[in-house]
């Protein structure tokens, strides 16, 4: 039986024409982010199973990709639990591996620690356009900021890498889970139904306002909390400050300073930022992660019609590993989303070096050889890219498939 030449279901080969792309990304992101002060790390792509099931991954902790122990440590015959079979799992994103990095080596870190992260993640998902089982993540991170310069930085960092990368009229949508605590709280929602409430909210984007109240009923909450909930979504969009509303009818069930941290962060994003996007208050904004603690945010693209990354605040995941919490915040660039729309608008990567191809016919004399590899290796020298091949039969056929890869130059060598 011939074994099976196609990827696995879920992760895909990366043909050349598209790997250059994604290289160029990756440049630009890396030399963007370090512009910015970040410095590029790197962890394990395996951490122990603890800690990727430690409650803090929301959903994303029912895809992990699980190992099995293995060697003598794998003791199928007595085992009663998973716990018994299963030691190592993939990592389903970088900011719980950055937590554990953090722990491990903060006396060796400056203070406040600026984390740059580009990586593969793995999720046991559904496979569907622009999504992945295997998937690159760009990361940054900065830890041990308590104030809101952590947001501010994050997010003028991210817009401008993403402007620098060719786009333009996307949106930043932000908001703070407090905010959604308060707004729970304040409509008659019990403290502990308030996951519950947000996992529904979630789901605003996809089954509207009326789709949210109906499931709301179904949970068996009380026809009064649910419409008084409902208008508070209702009245941010017809005021003119849908933030400032919401604090002054919120009032006390308010958390103090959560409105005006919000308003600094969107007031200092104004200001300075460079790329062209609109900076959005969305009161319907969760993000599923259950680490986050503050302020949360998320990129959207109009023409992918999804969100392509996001982050928040994060103060008490590395309390988790050291028992002494420390304030973090993050922001994650979709990359595979961002790459597929490169693609789809035709994206031809700007200022490339030349591009010349060296065509060697067979038999050419092996004394010779070395004279034109010693060309090729000056013209590298000049910033050229220089490809050195043996000339095939159909040489107009394989010219032309040079010519696709963005060869214009050809230079050929006969044996005669």
């Amino acid at each position: 039986m011939a074994l099976a030449k196609k990827p696995v279901n879920g992760m895909k080969d990366i043909l050349p024409e598209e790997m250059q792309i994604r290289d160029y990304v990756q440049g630009v992101i890396r030399e963007t982010y370090r512009s910015f002060g970040f410095t590029p790390i790197e962890t394990p792509c395996m951490e122990n199973i603890g800690n990727l099931s430690s409650k803090q991954g929301g959903e994303n902790e029912k895809l992990i990709f699980k190992i099995l122990k293995r060697g003598e440590k794998l003791k199928l015959s007595e085992a009663k639990e998973e716990a018994d079979v299963v030691d190592f799992g993939m990592r389903y994103d970088l900011t719980v591996p950055l937590a554990r990095f953090y722990a491990n080596n903060a006396n060796e870190l400056p203070a406040p620690f600026k984390a740059l992260q580009m990586g593969n993640v793995w999720r046991a998902d559904r496979p569907q356009r622009g999504r992945y089982r295997q998937f690159m993540q760009c990361d940054i991170d900065i830890l041990g900021e308590p104030g809101n310069l952590a947001e501010i930085e994050l997010i003028l960092a991210t817009t401008t890498t993403i402007g620098r990368i060719g786009f333009e009229n996307f949106e930043i949508h932000i908001n703070e889970r407090r905010m959604l605590r308060a707004m729970a709280l304040y409509s008659g929602f019990a403290e502990e139904a308030f996951d519950t409430v947000c996992i529904i909210l979630d789901k605003m984007d996809k089954i509207g306002r009326e789709g949210v109240a109906g499931e709301l009923e179904k949970e068996g909450f009380a026809s009064e909390a649910i419409g008084k909930y409902l208008a508070l979504f209702d009245g941010v969009k017809a005021a003119d400050n849908g933030l400032k509303y919401l604090a002054d009818t919120l009032g006390d069930f308010l958390e103090q300073g959560v409105y005006e941290n919000l308003q600094e962060i969107i007031d200092a994003v104004e200001t300075a930022k460079t790329a062209k996007f609109d900076l959005i208050f969305d009161p319907t904004l969760v993000r599923g992660m259950g680490y986050y603690t503050g302020t949360i945010f998320e990129i959207v693209m109009p023409e992918l019609g999804a969100a392509c990354g996001g982050g928040g605040r994060y103060d008490k995941m590395i309390g988790r590993f050291t028992g002494r919490d420390v304030p973090a915040c993050g922001f994650s660039i979709g990359f595979e989303r961002i790459v597929l729309l490169l693609i789809e608008g035709g994206f031809q990567i700007p200022a490339q070096p030349a591009k010349k191809a060296y065509l060697i016919e067979k038999g050419y004399p092996s004394e010779k050889l070395a004279e034109v590899i010693k060309k090729a290796q000056a013209e590298r020298g000049e910033g050229k890219q220089v490809l050195v091949v043996r000339m095939n039969k159909n040489k107009k056929f394989q010219k032309e498939k040079l010519g696709a890869e963005g060869y214009t130059e050809f230079e050929e060598f006969f044996a005669r």
